[in-house]
């Protein structure tokens, strides 16, 4: 930091010094200059005079007012502007007390509005300079009075410019920390957004995946002493669904790696093009499960086939946990215009699969899933029994959609 810099910001911390270091500067100027004559005895050189004792007094009073000058600008100016008038009615030969006036006014213009700078300044301006024309000794046209004038334009025209180069800084201070505080606000946005995506995630893989092993290993402990058979060809269901669930929760954790780790994952986000691999699992615990497509060489983006095989796994588990014994469901996948359809349908007569307390968070997360993508999702029981899932998932962005349309 410069000097000059660390000058300015002691001056800053201390007002009251300043100003009244300023006050005495103003002073020892007003002193000098009643001593000094413009018109010297040749009336060519400057001269020497000696000041009257009420100029004198007149100039400790001005000077004095602008300890004061932040606290009552307008008062100040006030006070000055008075002294001024009576210095110029009285005082002979004159001294600069206006100096008061015119630091009192660029306080004035520096720490208002630029309509009371225009006022005070012309009504300063007028009385200061009239007062000198009018009543001073000097002729109306001499220098001293036009000096008046052109001191007084001056302290208003650089109080008004100080005043608009701060708010201008404030300005651009103000919207660097707007910009600060916005990208901080996206941020936080983006890692809790990323967070519950995370969240859905693990939920719809361990749920999954749990609530096979789980049906599995009913049936492997109910038919082991009987049906040694079928009982390891249930345990080895078991293994395949816990080694896809290691295999997905790798793959979902991995994403928390960062570009340089080492075993980073590369598999593709599952989506509808697994929809026969995931019903084949659900199959496998004893889920009677029936599909129909007619969605044609239909290309979803990753994000949206994601979405839609999520909401398909996590409705199928929610009928393997609660559609009870015997229940069927079915899955349908249609092309609809920009859209595509995603229907799962049980006929179970299991419990209401209303959130209750640590439960609810399936149907959560398949909404939020959707909305995620620009979707809608509906969901509730059937009125011939069961359960129903419907989402409806955009193909592609709406926008570039309703472009590739034209005009209607």
């Amino acid at each position: 930091m410069s000097t000059l810099a660390r000058a300015r910001c002691r001056l800053g911390a201390h007002p009251a010094a300043t100003d009244a270091c300023l006050a005495a500067a103003v002073l020892v100027c007003m002193v000098a200059g009643s001593f000094t004559d413009p018109h010297g005895p040749d009336g060519v050189s400057w001269g020497v005079r000696t000041p009257d004792p009420l100029s004198l007094v007149l100039m400790a009073v001005g000077a004095a007012a602008l300890v004061l000058r932040r606290r009552a600008p307008l008062a100040v100016l006030a006070l000055t502007g008075g002294v001024s008038v009576v210095e110029s009615v009285t005082g002979d030969p004159r001294a600069p007390v206006v100096m008061s006036a015119v630091v009192a006014l660029y306080t004035v213009a520096a720490t208002t509005d630029r309509s009371t700078t225009w006022r005070t300044g012309l009504l300063t301006s007028a009385v200061l300079t009239g007062a000198a024309m009018l009543a001073g000794p000097q002729p109306w046209y001499a220098q001293e009075n036009l000096a008046v004038l052109a001191w007084t334009g001056i302290g208003a025209t650089a109080g008004d410019a100080v005043r608009s180069r701060r708010a201008f800084v404030q300005a651009i201070r103000d919207r660097a920390e707007k910009a600060e505080r916005t990208r901080e606000e996206e941020a936080r946005r983006r890692v809790a957004e990323e967070r519950l995506r995370i969240a859905r995630d693990l939920h719809d893989v361990v749920a999954h995946h749990i609530a096979l092993v789980n049906v599995q290993a009913g049936v492997a402990a109910h038919v082991m002493d009987k049906r040694p058979d079928q009982a390891k060809e249930a345990l080895a269901h078991v293994r395949r669904a816990g080694r896809s669930a290691l295999d997905e929760l790798r793959v979902t954790v991995g994403l928390l790696r960062q570009s340089g780790d080492p075993e980073a994952p590369t598999e593709p986000a599952p989506g509808l093009d697994r929809l026969d691999e995931l019903v084949g699992t659900f199959r496998s615990a004893g889920l009677r499960v029936e599909t129909a497509r007619a969605d044609p060489d239909t290309e979803l983006p990753t994000a949206v086939g994601l979405a839609a095989y999520r909401v398909v796994q996590e409705a199928l588990t929610n009928v393997q946990k609660h559609a009870g014994p015997g229940a069927k469901a079915e899955v349908s996948v249609v092309r609809v215009g920009a859209d595509i359809e995603i229907t799962v349908l049980d006929d179970g007569t299991g419990a209401p699969r209303a959130a209750g307390p640590g439960g609810g968070h399936g149907l959560l997360g398949m909404r939020e899933r959707v909305t995620a993508v620009g979707g809608a999702l509906t969901t509730g029981p059937r009125p011939s029994g069961g359960f129903r899932v419907h989402a409806i998932l955009p193909v592609g962005n709406r926008r570039d959609t309703a472009a590739a349309k034209g005009p209607a």
